[in-house]
């Protein structure tokens, strides 16, 4: 199979010829002195580059596995030799997983797809139990960030009373963070018998994830500073251990939107105060394109009360086990491992199935 057989092969997916062209492209530029001159661009263009790398080299990889199995198969034939058979099987399984990755990869071209993420996570109506349930989700998001090779850190959050957090934000660093964990804005829905229940009743619980692309230095979004307000307080760690004896988290509101960002997790209040003022850029970011694209945003739809009917996805471990996603019907029996971080073929399949199609909840 020649690259010519595979540029074809993909569908119109890739265009290699042209991914090599604009490859060569951005190389030959990097070499100008000119080229640094503006740093920002300067790394985004060498991000672009790394990108258009990494696809060509799956497409060539992708070749090659086929060639493979083609020649292992010819042998067959020829001497009669079956035991090869599942080693071909095992050759096209790992090249199906390329396609399969190359495909995701394709998807995610958003203008903030590659870069990182901040995660929302809010307890919904129902005191202990939600607030449990978010903690949950929580440790899901933070081990699935952990599979992926993400860097995870918790910045701020709020311990509920008895159990669980009420709310807690998380920056994500890593290849397209923000790309991926968008599939995983809205409502979470958990069915169970309640730990807390001592008549062991099963209960219901809520709690939404909401994902905002961190925005960086080169866009510039204009805040006004007396539309903040500025609150200081004595952070704690994470269940309420560790406090601190300086008030040194920082609570920003921006009064216009009453939009409200906190960072605890540095002892600095002035590194606390510049990562909350990082987390109210991205969300002022994402509400400004949601004004200007309200015609094609779904965000009303999943920003209903965290409540019944309003859940992209059910968790039920009783009186069954099972995760269905109600915005592709996948459903996945292991309960265990999706709460593990075992994510990849809900967010794939979402992903998959809005491809050119309306925006994702939340964005």
């Amino acid at each position: 199979m020649s690259s010519r057989g595979v540029s074809k092969s993909s569908g119109g997916i890739f265009d290699l010829p042209r991914l090599k062209e604009e490859y060569e492209r951005i190389s030959a530029e990097s070499q100008a002195p000119a080229f640094w001159a503006t740093q920002e661009r300067a790394q985004t263009q060498l991000k672009e580059r790394s990108r258009i790398k990494n696809i060509i080299d799956s497409v060539e990889s992708r070749e090659a596995a086929v060639e493979e199995a083609e020649l292992l198969l010819e042998m067959a034939k020829e001497e009669g030799e079956l035991s090869v058979l599942d080693e071909i099987a095992a050759t096209l399984e790992a090249s199906e997983k390329v396609i399969s990755t190359m495909e995701v990869s394709r998807m995610l071209g958003g203008d903030h797809d590659l870069g990182p993420a901040i995660v929302s996570i809010n307890a919904g109506a129902g005191g202990t139990e939600s607030q449990d349930w978010a903690e949950m989700l929580l440790r899901m998001i933070t081990r699935y960030c952990e599979h992926k090779g993400y860097s995870v850190g918790l910045t701020d959050w709020q311990s509920g009373e008895e159990a669980g957090i009420k709310s807690a934000t998380l920056q994500v660093e890593g290849e397209y963070a923000y790309g991926m964990l968008k599939a995983e804005s809205g409502v979470h829905r958990l069915v169970r018998i309640s730990p807390f229940d001592a008549n062991a009743r099963r209960h219901t619980s809520f709690a939404s994830i909401f994902v905002f692309p961190e925005i960086d230095d080169s866009i510039e979004i204009e805040i006004d500073e007396g539309d903040l307000r500025i609150d200081v307080y004595r952070s704690s760690g994470a269940g309420g251990q560790h406090v601190n004896r300086t008030e040194s988290a920082v609570r920003i509101t921006h009064l216009p939107t009453n939009t409200v960002v906190a960072c605890q997790n540095e002892r600095s209040q002035h590194k606390n105060k510049a990562t909350a003022m990082k987390q109210l850029k991205s969300r002022l970011y994402e509400k400004e394109l949601r004004e200007r694209e309200k015609a094609k945003d779904a965000v009303n739809a999943t920003k209903r009360a965290i409540d019944f009917g309003s859940q992209i996805r059910s968790y039920v471990l009783h009186p069954y086990q099972l995760v269905k996603d109600h915005r592709t019907n996948l459903e996945v029996g292991n309960v265990n491992a999706v709460l593990d971080g075992d994510l990849d073929a809900l967010i794939t399949t979402y992903l998959l199935a809005n491809a050119g199609g309306p925006a994702l909840p939340g964005h």
